[in-house]
C-alpha cells in the first residue's frame, strides 16, 4: 500500500537559507516557462524543454535535473488548464526525484540546492523509520510556517489479513462522528464548539478585510484543518484496534448524501456539516489494511430506518436524529446505534464470501 510521508527537515541556518534560495529561484523558473508556454501555446514538456532548457538553466543556475523538474511541474499544471495564465508561489513545492535526492539513511538525506548537494536530517511523526527501498518515485519539497518538510510516497506492505469472527459496525454521523456496533460512540461536540470558534473568528477578520487579517485568516484555516486531521486520526486508530483486538472486520457504508438526508437543526448542519467524513473513512481504511483487518462497504439505503430487531423499515421510525422507534415492534434505542448495527448485519449477511468468516 502506498502512503505519503510526512518528514520534517532538520537544518541549520545556512541549510534553510540554501533550501529556501532553490526554492524561490526553481519557482521563478515555473513562472518564466509558464508564460512562454502560455504566450507560444506550447504545453508539451518535450517541446518546452527544446526551446527554453539551456535559457533556464543560464538565467536561474538550476541543474539539468532541476531544469527538467520545473518544466515538467508547468507542463502538468496546464494539462487541467489552458485558458488562463498560471502562476506560481515563490514557495511553492519542488518535486525531487532520485537524481537529485538521496536518503543516506533512515534519519539523513542528501539534497540538491543551489549551492550543491546538503545533507539534513528528517524527522518522522507517527510512522515508522523510513526504508529507502520502499520509497516510490518522487518526493515534493513544501514550505510551511518557516520549516521546511518532505512528503515521501513509501510502499508499506499490507499485513496478513486475518479471518474474522464478526464484523464491526461503524455509522458517520453528525452528532456523533461515528458510533459502532458495540454501542461506542465519537462526540462532535467538541468538534462543534472548535468550528463555532473559528467561524466567529473568520467571520470578523472578513470584516475587516485588511492584509493583517487575511493572514490570520489562513493561518486559522491551517489550525481547523489540523484539528479536523487530529481528530479523524484519533477515531480511526480506535476503531481498526477494536477490530483487530476482537478479531473481526470492518463494514462503513457509502458517505454520499451524508448531508443531505439530516433531522438535526440548521445550526448543528452548519457547525459540522463540512467535517472531512471522506478522509475519516480513508484513514479507517488504510489503518485496518496495515493490520489486516477487513473493511466491507455496504449499501446505505435505510441503514437509519430499518430496525435492528424486526427489519421493519419506515421513515418514521426515526423520531428524530437521537432517537428510534420501531413502528412494528416498539423496539427503541439511539438511531446511530441502531445504524451501525444494521450496516454490521448487512455485512455478515449479503458478504460471506468477501469477509469469509470463521464463525
Amino acid at each position: 500500500m502506498l502512503l505519503t510521508v510526512k518528514t520534517k527537515l532538520i537544518t541549520n541556518q545556512e541549510q534553510h537559507n540554501s533550501l529556501l534560495k532553490t526554492m524561490e529561484k526553481f519557482n521563478e523558473a515555473c513562472n518564466f516557462i509558464s508564460v512562454f508556454a502560455f504566450k507560444k501555446k506550447i504545453f508539451g514538456k518535450v517541446g518546452i524543454q527544446k526551446e527554453l532548457y539551456y535559457e533556464i538553466r543560464e538565467k536561474y543556475g538550476l541543474s539539468a535535473q532541476m531544469t527538467v523538474r520545473a518544466v515538467g511541474k508547468v507542463a502538468e499544471s496546464y494539462k487541467v488548464d489552458r485558458k488562463t495564465l498560471h502562476e506560481f508561489d515563490p514557495h511553492g513545492a519542488i518535486v525531487y526525484d532520485q537524481r537529485i535526492l538521496s536518503y543516506k539513511s533512515a534519519d539523513v538525506i542528501s539534497i540538491l540546492t543551489l549551492d550543491g548537494r546538503i545533507e539534513v536530517g528528517i524527522q518522522y511523526g507517527e510512522y515508522r523509520k523510513l526504508e529507502a527501498n520502499r520509497v516510490k518515485g518522487q518526493a515534493d519539497l513544501i514550505y510551511k510556517n518557516g520549516t521546511f518538510y518532505l512528503m515521501i510516497v513509501v510502499d508499506l506492505p499490507d499485513a496478513e489479513p486475518i479471518l474474522p469472527d464478526g464484523v464491526l459496525g461503524v455509522d458517520m454521523g453528525i452528532v456523533y462522528l461515528a458510533t459502532t456496533s458495540d454501542g461506542k460512540n465519537y462526540s462532535g461536540e467538541k468538534c462543534t464548539k472548535v468550528r463555532q470558534k473559528y467561524a466567529k473568528i473568520r467571520s470578523v477578520l472578513q470584516s475587516v478585510g485588511t492584509y493583517s487579517a487575511k493572514k490570520h485568516l489562513k493561518k486559522i484555516s491551517g489550525k481547523e484543518r489540523r484539528f479536523k486531521k487530529d481528530t479523524n486520526h484519533c477515531i480511526s486508530k480506535e476503531i481498526v484496534q477494536t477490530a483487530k483486538d476482537t478479531n473481526r472486520a470492518i463494514a462503513l457504508e457509502d458517505l454520499s448524501g451524508i448531508r443531505e438526508n439530516v433531522t438535526v437543526s440548521k445550526a448543528v448542519r452548519e457547525s459540522i456539516g463540512k467535517w472531512a467524513f471522506l478522509e475519516l473513512r480513508n484513514f479507517i481504511e488504510y489503518k485496518a489494511k496495515l493490520l489486516g483487518v477487513p473493511v466491507v462497504l455496504v449499501d446505505p439505503r435505510n441503514t437509519s430506518r430499518a430496525c435492528s430487531v424486526c427489519g421493519y423499515i419506515d421513515k418514521k421510525n426515526r423520531k428524530n436524529q437521537a432517537s428510534f422507534v420501531c413502528l412494528e415492534c416498539g423496539h427503541t434505542e439511539n438511531a446511530d446505534f441502531n445504524a451501525a448495527k444494521n450496516i454490521a448485519f448487512r455485512a455478515v449477511i449479503n458478504l460471506p464470501n468477501v469477509l469469509c468468516l470463521g464463525n
